[in-house]
């Protein structure tokens, strides 16, 4: 019986250093084009993961809303067994207007620190820094 030899592969072709050259910009086309469709995925990959989170976040806040409703009806009632029913609720929206109020007073507060909107003091900094390298205006003060 005459057995097959195995057949070796032919060593591969050495390309020279010209065809190397001619294929770099295809090299850096096909791998900067890789790269794009990979953060493509990674990033479609973590904003599925972030809606996914923010959904159930706000499903969790709507329960709890609905749960600080129950605790409100409960200090009703219970206040109810020492006043009336409408001096009861009037009692809990009385404090609920005071909390409201303290909230936004302290939210006003801290919005008027953010106004305005843009960053004016790093601009300011911008425009001294331009006049002393143009030599027109006293140097930053660090």
């Amino acid at each position: 019986m005459a057995s097959a030899a195995p057949t070796a592969a032919p060593p591969p072709r050495r390309k020279s250093i010209f065809a190397l050259l001619a294929e770099i910009p295809t090299l850096v086309t096909d791998l900067v084009q890789r790269e794009i469709n990979l953060l493509k995925t990674e990033i479609i990959t973590k904003l599925k993961a972030l809606g996914a989170g923010v959904g159930v976040l706000a499903g969790a806040a709507l329960v709890l809303l609905a749960m600080v409703g129950v605790l409100l009806t409960a200090a009703v009632f219970a206040l109810s067994l020492v006043l009336p029913g409408w001096a009861a609720a009037l009692v809990v929206a009385g404090a609920l207007l005071i909390v409201a109020a303290i909230l936004g007073l302290i939210g006003y507060r801290i919005l008027k620190k953010g106004f305005p909107p843009f960053p004016s003091e790093s601009i300011d900094s911008i425009r001294r820094d331009l006049r002393a390298i143009k030599g027109t205006g006293k140097r930053a003060k660090s």
